[in-house]
């Protein structure tokens, strides 16, 4: 058996280098393979490749020998430059660090757009159902749109549902935005969201870690998960039902020690099941809006929120016995000082003090010698 790789063979001009054994690589093996993983480890890319092949020359039967009879590295940069993808591989300005901290970090990665894949660093992944509903939808989109607003990145998945939902909302917010693929790039994936991922591109960018030509499996979109928890500092899960694949991305950022967080729905709603899953089982944090994305994943300090607060009113300025009297003013009819004072307890002079001032909060008015509330939709907001 011929070595297989046309065009050059190990140890030329091509295959010499780092990046174009990591492609030939790529082209061989599935991703999360460990014997891949630890043999590149510790004889380098290069070297690995070499060792492989001659493998591949003694054993014609192995499980790689069909792949590496039909590898053609000048034909498959022929279709990158042709594509306009690029390789990316570990030690470029634009390799994201945190894949380095993946039992098994891609081999390469192959991407394609505007922006270089370090615009990743400091991003958040907003991942969810691709049966989404319409509450599920509107939230990821305002989730998408409002990080990029506050100079956050947004990663997903390109998928139906939420994900494409949340790239929509950050690419509405003026992007950027990264997509990350369970297949090579020389199509889309979903074939319907062409458009989407051509405008991701460029306002980001659109990476996978398989080759052209490579079709999405369900195993690989399983590895593919894997890049997107650990490219961002956290994952939000927006809708998940309890077979969601975005639950395992969130599972791979809790074992990466990334920042889980879900956006609560419905207790009927099983799309929203598994949310409600990883809050009471894996103690992620709950999350409504941008602002509590940020407070958990954001920049120290820069991006605390306090606590929800209702809007402060005129009644809540009240004290207790404010409150008491308030309460027994009644809101049709009108009681005179008598009354009140018969349903407070209180001396003449207390209780013309405390009507006096829910007087001038416009919480009661003064009608003759009777007082009453105002009624709700009249009364002013202080703050």
């Amino acid at each position: 058996m011929t070595s297989g790789v046309r065009g050059h063979v190990p140890g030329g001009a091509v295959l010499s280098q780092e990046r174009w054994a990591r492609l030939a690589w790529s082209r061989i093996v599935e991703p999360e393979t460990v014997s891949t993983r630890d043999s590149i480890r510790q004889h380098g890319a290069v070297d690995a490749l070499g060792r492989l092949l001659a493998d591949a020359r003694a054993d014609v039967g192995g499980p790689y020998g069909q792949r590496i009879e039909t590898l053609d590295i000048d034909r498959a940069r022929a279709v990158l430059d042709r594509l306009g993808v690029r390789v990316v591989i570990p030690g470029d300005d634009e390799w994201p660090l945190g894949l380095d901290q993946l039992r098994t970090p891609p081999i390469c990665l192959y991407a394609k757009g505007e922006c270089e894949l370090s615009v990743a660093e400091g991003s958040v992944a907003v991942v969810g159902s691709r049966a989404a509903t319409a509450y599920g939808l509107s939230v990821a989109a305002d989730l998408g749109e409002g990080l990029v607003s506050r100079g956050v990145t947004v990663v997903s998945g390109a998928a139906f549902g939420i994900d494409a939902a949340a790239h929509r909302g950050a690419l509405a917010g003026g992007g950027p935005t990264v997509a990350v693929l369970a297949r090579g790039l020389d199509r889309a994936y979903p074939q319907a969201h062409e458009g989407l991922l051509r405008e991701i591109a460029g306002h980001g960018v659109v990476v996978s870690e398989l080759p052209p030509g490579w079709a999405p499996y369900r195993q690989r979109f399983i590895a593919r998960n894997r890049l997107i928890a650990a490219m961002s500092v956290g994952t939000v899960v927006v809708e998940a039902g309890l077979r969601s694949g975005s639950l395992n991305t969130a599972h791979v950022a809790r074992r990466l020690v990334r920042h889980v967080a879900a956006v609560p729905g419905p207790v009927t709603s099983v799309q929203s099941a598994g949310c409600h899953e990883l809050v009471r089982q894996t103690g992620a944090t709950l999350v409504t809006d941008t602002g509590e994305v940020l407070d958990l994943m954001g920049r120290l300090s820069l991006d605390a929120v306090g606590p929800a607060r209702a809007p402060e009113t005129a009644e809540s300025e009240l004290d207790d016995v404010g409150r008491a009297v308030f309460s027994a003013v009644p809101v049709r009819g009108g009681a005179d000082l008598a009354r009140m004072q018969a349903l407070t307890a209180l001396d003449t002079r207390s209780l013309l003090s405390v009507l006096g001032r829910l007087c001038v909060l416009g919480l009661v008015v003064r009608d003759g010698e009777t007082w009453r509330k105002v009624p709700t939709c009249a009364r002013r907001v202080t703050g």
